[in-house]
């Protein structure tokens, strides 16, 4: 195969040659590695330098970049894992080039994940990390990270497929990506519940292509069970924007107290805080010195998040406004209007015209409609 040498970051690695005027994922190449998750990996390596872990898996290793970068910008003993003979050629490659202190396993990410255990466990597959979330739970010693690129099934827009790989009902609603953030964080603790383990999220969020989560794991059935207080259902009206939230594990029947339409649940799904503003302080303490490619953009994420209220949905301005039939404000100006008037409100990361507040919906409109 033709190879090019690439640097992310601080590392060097070579990846086959790829076709430029391909858009989508995978490709032709004869092994797959996606330029647009750089943002993805950079982040991965600011939060490891923060969490120190002592060994690293890279369960499903491709290229292998997720793994180089852990061992050469953070130092960690780590292990790349690929099933693919002609992936595990080039990792072995790229490893006696670059960085020969990493272990290359040529086996299928399940079985290495039941046969040994990491501090950090990485899946990142090509689609859903659902069916290998069971095997991670238990290999992860203290931490577990996932990316899914199964946006549509996880956020509403195929349904059915959202029930069959998640066992719960996503909901294609203008928070649809929290939405899906939050249905892989409740499948996720589901998953290390089984075995009286919990999750507590690190720093997670969703972009237009992805979501990504990082975990914690906490051990023990107590440990467990709180986790579990956190998983419910969001209640969203299909006729209005009013919507609540329900810690249950099973939803009640609920009517909307404004149109009195039926609400529709989405969930199982995580009601929790999505992210730690603790470990959202240090990547950003420690982001000036870290060379990354995407600094730019972590650094504007970082500020959103850790500015971002921790309930579970949030309004979509230009929406609102549409319903109401009004000229949207600059957001800046309704957040600033609802502070004012004693509220709770911020931006969020999700989208560039995302409100959370916890207003309920007549102040909204009130101040929407205000001149």
């Amino acid at each position: 195969m033709d190879l090019v040498e690439v640097t992310e970051g601080t590392t060097k690695f070579l990846v086959p040659k790829q076709d430029n005027t391909e858009k989508f994922p995978p490709g032709t190449a004869p092994v797959f590695f996606n330029r647009r998750m750089e943002i993805n990996r950079d982040i991965t390596v600011l939060l490891m330098k923060c969490l120190s872990p002592s060994t690293y898996l890279d369960a499903m290793g491709a290229t292998g970049v997720r793994g180089f970068r852990a061992a050469h910008e953070c130092g960690i003993e780590t292990t790349i894992n690929e099933k693919d003979s002609d992936a595990v050629a080039l990792l072995e490659y790229n490893s006696e080039t670059y960085c020969r202190n990493i272990e290359v396993v040529h086996s299928d990410a399940k079985v290495i994940m039941n046969e040994r255990r990491f501090d950090a466990v990485d899946v990142d597959p090509f689609g859903s990390p659902a069916p290998f979330l069971d095997s991670a739970s238990g290999c992860a010693k203290r931490f577990l990270f996932a990316t899914a690129t199964d946006t549509a099934p996880l956020c509403g827009a195929h349904l059915k497929a959202g029930i069959r790989r998640y066992a719960a009902r996503p909901l294609n609603t203008d928070y649809h990506s929290e939405v899906g953030l939050r249905i892989l964080l409740g499948y996720a603790l589901r998953e290390a519940a089984k075995y009286d383990r919990g999750i507590e999220p690190l720093f997670s969020f969703a972009r237009e292509h992805f979501v990504r989560i990082h975990l914690k794991m906490t051990n023990g059935a107590g440990r467990a069970d709180k986790a579990l207080e956190n998983l419910g259902y969001i209640h969203q009206c299909p006729k209005c924007p009013y919507r609540e939230e329900e810690k249950a594990v099973l939803p009640e029947r609920r009517t909307c107290p404004d149109c009195g339409a039926r609400l529709t649940p989405a969930g199982p799904l995580w009601l929790g805080a999505v992210s730690d503003t603790g470990i959202i302080r240090q990547m950003t303490e420690i982001l000036p010195e870290t060379e990354l490619g995407s600094k730019n953009q972590i650094e504007k994420l970082l500020n959103t998040c850790m500015n971002e209220l921790p309930s579970s949905t949030f309004y979509d301005y230009h929406r609102l406004a549409k319903t109401w039939r009004v000229s949207p404000k600059a957001i800046d100006t309704v957040i600033e209007e609802l502070i004012n008037s004693g509220w709770k409100a911020s931006r969020v990361h999700y989208a560039g015209t995302g409100i959370k507040t916890d207003a309920p919906l007549k102040e909204i409109k009130e101040i929407l409609c205000r001149r």
